[in-house]
């Protein structure tokens, strides 16, 4: 893809404006650990929230999803579609405990709800498990898809490429901290999803409009159904579908969104995620601040996505060949759509919006990871008496050090797709006990460290080559996600039983700061008399089931209507509004102590639906 000056320039702005905002921040970020991880506890919801869905748009999403859609359909989406169910848990039932907490991170949280010896041994092993290992893997998938586009586009090297990228990013972030972070994150989410609205719309016109793009694949559905692999344009798999049968489906959507720890739905919630919550301004902002991204992250995201790997089937019927392997890649079809049928005014644009992706991506990882080593590693075990400044260039180091990692692990990993599969088994089983330290009682540091141990032993035993337990196939991730579960569910709630509880002093300081629901601290609340102003689980559960319905109904009513299958698309958004109107209900009958929540400036939501409207306007027209 040829760039012209204009092109370059356009990059350039893009990286010297993020970097000026780093140092506008640099003197703000530099008071204090809480105000450079955590903006001193004061965003908004629409920042945090903003921030949030940004981080988990990055530069491989899109590739990964055209690869999921080229190789499985829609319905390959199911993949990561199934954890609304853990996103609307951390919504409901979590976001309003973790912010009461008053921790500086997740891992922090463990010396709150534990004690002794083993809590901090946990401690620090999260913190190394999380910042170091989960990161660093985050981060090497990034880096892996920022490397096929360049390398695709400019013809950039991969090792060149991914270097100045993460450079350039590790400065603003190390200058900043976190308020450079969620600037970034919302100019950057502007630029990016803009970009790919505007690709969708081209990629479809360039099949000729929706009419003619659901033509032509009607006609390549005939070969996928013969051989068993359902309609592309399904959004659930059938039940003999050769890519995802039954059993994975099932799986999906009934245990892996909450035995697996996966970054962005984290059961119980965690990682960045918990990040934002911290740094929101009270707890109703940190609830709808994490609303705002599940809804944004499941539901609005996804179709420019879809589009542009459906037109990309159409367009490129034997694949693309990736210039290194010289075999197909479906991840690359995404790019191959922009190189060949973005207007040439625009791919300086897109190629700022990849930037966009992939900053804000990195930049949260490197600040989160940073936190870990600095706050869990090195003030807890290192220097405990470290005053803020000394802790604030330990920080900057730290930011520096994550980015050497993430560059060491790039060059070990080749696809996005099997990395995602990695985490997602890795941590199978670790969910459960991730959950129910907030409403159990008896959970104790044994139960989390044994959880962890097994979960990562398993995992990695049954994927072992020579090891032949479970066969290859189609149905082989979900069992040994099964595997995984039920041997760690077994080994950590044996060992819970098998070990002394909390002492009655940590459990009863835990239970008077983050006040949880009663009912599996009643031994605890009965001794304290403290009664828990928490919202009761029965709401909760309501609040659960019409989030993920608001999501679900949302996510295929806006699928229906740019399919152009109008009465089913508009019922799907009725529903949709129904089930949000009943959230509204009960977050406003609730006593909170706080301000109400900033609101979106209307100049915003209106240059939004203008877009909106302008762009589905040419879609529809077949012509950009």
């Amino acid at each position: 893809m040829r760039l012209q000056f204009a092109d370059y320039a356009v990059i350039a702005l893009f990286f010297s404006v993020n970097i000026a905002i780093g140092i506008y921040y640099a003197r703000r970020g530099s008071t204090s650990l809480g105000e450079f991880f955590l903006s001193g506890r004061s965003v908004p919801w629409w920042l945090a929230g903003t921030s949030m869905v940004a981080t988990t748009f990055a530069a491989d999403t899109p590739l990964a999803v055209t690869g999921f859609v080229v190789k499985n359909g829609v319905a390959g989406n199911w993949l990561w579609w199934n954890m609304v169910m853990s996103g609307m848990l951390t919504v409901f039932f979590f976001a309003a405990l973790w912010r009461r907490s008053g921790v500086l991170t997740d891992v922090e949280f463990i010396e709150l709800r534990y004690s002794g010896k083993a809590a901090a041994a946990l401690r620090g092993v999260r913190a190394i498990y999380q910042g170091v290992i989960i990161n660093t893997i985050i981060m090497g998938w990034v880096n892996v898809a920022m490397g096929k586009i360049l390398s695709l586009t400019l013809g950039i090297p991969k090792a060149e490429g991914i270097l100045i990228c993460l450079v350039l990013t590790a400065i603003y972030v190390a200058i900043g901290g976190l308020w450079s972070v969620l600037v970034t994150d919302l100019l950057q989410f502007v630029v990016k999803m803009t970009m790919v609205v505007v690709l969708a719309v081209a990629a479809v016109a360039a099949v000729g409009g929706i009419a003619s793009l659901k033509a032509h694949l009607a006609v390549i559905d005939a070969g996928r159904i013969a051989s068993g692999g359902g309609s592309i344009l399904q959004f659930f798999p059938t039940s003999n579908s050769a890519w995802m049968p039954l059993l994975s489906f099932v799986v999906f959507i009934s245990v892996a969104w909450w035995a697996s720890s996966y970054p962005g739905a984290e059961p119980g919630g965690g990682g960045y995620i918990a990040q934002r919550i911290f740094a929101s301004k009270d707890e109703k902002n940190a609830i709808w601040a994490t609303l705002f991204f599940n809804i944004a992250h499941y539901a609005l995201r996804p179709w420019p996505w879809i589009l542009v790997a459906l037109a990309s089937v159409v367009l490129y019927p034997h694949g693309v060949l990736d210039p290194t392997t010289h075999q197909a890649d479906p991840e690359l079809n995404y790019i191959q759509t922009m190189i060949d049928y973005l207007p040439a005014s625009l791919r300086g644009l897109m190629m700022a919006g990849f930037l966009a992706a992939y900053m804000s991506t990195i930049g949260t990882q490197l600040n989160l990871g940073a936190s870990y080593l600095t706050n869990d590693l090195y003030r807890r075990f290192m220097r405990p008496r470290a005053g803020q400044p000394e802790l604030i260039w330990v920080s900057r180091a730290a930011t520096l050090v994550a980015m050497v990692l993430a560059a060491a692990v790039t060059f070990v990993m080749t696809s996005v797709g099997a990395a995602w599969l990695y985490v997602l088994t890795f941590t199978a089983g670790v969910g459960l006990v991730m959950i129910l330290r907030w409403y159990w009682w008896r959970v104790n540091a044994w139960s989390e460290i044994s959880a962890l141990i097994a979960s990562g032993l398993t995992a990695s035993f049954l994927q072992m080559p020579q090891v032949h337990l479970i066969a290859d196939g189609p149905n082989k991730t979900v069992e040994v996600l099964l595997a995984t579960v039920a041997v760690t569910t077994l080994v950590w709630l044996s060992v819970t039983f098998l070990t002394k509880p909390e002492p009655f002093e940590t459990l009863a300081n835990f239970y008077r700061r983050v006040q949880p629901a009663a009912f599996g601290w009643q031994p605890i609340a009965n001794a304290t008399g403290i009664v828990s102003t928490g919202a009761s689980l029965g709401l909760g559960l309501l609040d659960w089931i019409a989030g993920c319905g608001m999501v679900y109904f949302t996510l295929f009513g806006i699928g229906k209507l740019v399919l152009a299958e109008f009465a089913s698309g508009i019922a799907l958004i009725a529903a949709a509004i129904i089930c949000f109107v009943f959230i509204i209900w009960d977050m406003n009958r609730r006593d909170w102590e706080a301000e109400p929540p900033a609101r979106i400036p209307g100049a915003v939501v209106a240059a939004a639906g203008i877009a909106l409207i302008f762009c589905t306007a040419h879609l529809y027209g077949g012509s950009l």
